[in-house]
Order: C-alpha cells, then structure tokens, then sequence
C-alpha cells in the first residue's frame, strides 16, 4: 500500500489516463478525488468524482477549500487535464489556440496555486504534471498543444524550486507520454496506430497502467529525492 493514508487529486480523472491513474492510486491505499468536466465512467470504492471546470478560478478554489474540509489536507496532486484542437499553424484560429491554453496552462496553474502552498504548510507533497511526447520534441500541426505540453514542463521545473525554497519536500516533476492506447485513440486507423509504433524504440504503443505505474512512482515516497525531472514514458520514441 505505497500510498496508504495519502489524499490524491487527479484531473482529467473521468476516462483514460486519468482513470488508469485513479484507480492504481486508489488499490495501492490513496483516496482519491478525480475531478473532470463530466462525471466518471466508472466505480471504485477509493475513488470519488467532482465535477469541475479547471479554467475556472473561482471554482477551483471552492474545490479545494470542499476537499479541505472533507480530508484535511493534499498529498498528491496530478495535473492531467488537458485537451487538443489541432490545426496548421497557418490556418489555427484564435479560438482553437486559446482553449488549449486555457485548459492546458491556466487550469494546471489554478490548482496548483491553492495545493502547492498547502503541501508547504503540512511538511511535504508530490505534484505531477503531464506533459507529453509532443511537449519534448514538437509535431506538425499541434502548435498549441505543443507549448502547452513543453509549457508545464517548465511550470514543473519552476514549482520544484519555489515550493521547495523554505526547506519542505514538496516535489514537482512531469511525465512525458508517448502514445499510449486509450479509448481516443482506438479511433484511429490501424494502419496509423502501426506507422506510430513502429516509430518507438520498442515497436508498440504504450498501455495506460504503464503511465499509470510511472505516476506511482513519482506519488510514492520511493521517489523521495526525483524532483524537476521529465520522465519520458514513449517506449523511445522520436517524434
């Protein structure tokens, strides 16, 4: 039970990554708050859903004052809500880079501002970002998603140092997914999915419980001295 006893709050928690994150934090003793825009897909008994918006900063911190209350403190924290609105940047609209900034930027922020500082006050915490494979190298045609994805990388890096300033193990750090086989992608056409394999070191896409596993780690105390570091979890791939 390496998270026995821990409070963990998972964005994007409703369906893939989030849920393989949730649900492998919850059977190693975590309790769990998956919060999303729309209610969870599943059940478990250490997992609780909280419907929310996390580009709304007012909501934000009403949630976490609710959380508070209810469990006292937050351990763990994973930033994993995120969308794409993918496009040429020649032909990307105003609206599709702002959305994706809001979400993928701005609601990372939201509630690391409130949870950060708390981690401080009670001696210690883990914060994951998830950032992506895209963040690390670039991609055609995701010029939004890719600096929002490099962009919490570099929050990872700048919270490690500033919520560790005063002494407190507070540790912040983010994976970098390649692409692994959630539900969104497969939509995909077989013969894309093979093209995306065969560009990785190990010639197969990845699982959700292997991103899921990486989060463990860096939740667990068995990571206690890893902070500002990107773990690439992409089964080697280059992009």
């Amino acid at each position: 039970m390496r998270l026995e006893n821990k409070v963990a709050v998972i964005t994007g928690g409703a369906q893939g990554l989030g849920k393989a994150m949730a649900t492998r934090f919850a059977d190693q003793g975590a309790k769990v708050i998956a919060v999303d825009m729309q209610e969870l897909d599943f059940k478990h008994d250490g997992v609780e859903g909280f419907v929310l918006n996390v580009t709304d900063t007012e909501a934000c911190k009403a949630f976490f004052d609710a959380v508070i209350e209810k469990h006292g403190q937050i351990d763990i924290l994973v930033n994993n809500a995120g969308i794409t609105r993918d496009a040429m940047t020649r032909k990307m609209t105003d609206d599709q880079w702002d959305l994706v900034m809001q979400v993928n930027l701005k609601g990372v922020f939201n509630l690391t501002r409130l949870i950060g500082p708390q981690m401080e006050t009670i001696g210690g915490g883990s914060i994951i970002n998830i950032s992506s494979v895209v963040g690390e190298y670039g991609n055609i045609g995701q010029a939004n998603y890719a600096a929002t994805k490099a962009g919490v990388i570099g929050l990872a890096k700048t919270w490690a140092k500033e919520f560790a300033r005063k002494g407190v193990p507070v540790r912040v750090n983010a994976i970098a997914p390649g692409y692994i086989m959630t539900d969104i992608l497969k939509t995909v056409p077989e013969d894309l999915l093979k093209q995306f394999a065969s560009m990785t070191m190990l010639k197969r896409l990845g699982e959700p419980i292997e991103i899921a596993n990486a989060a463990l780690f860096l939740a667990s105390d068995e990571s206690s001295y890893v902070t500002g570091h990107v773990l690439s979890v992409n089964g080697g791939m280059r992009l």
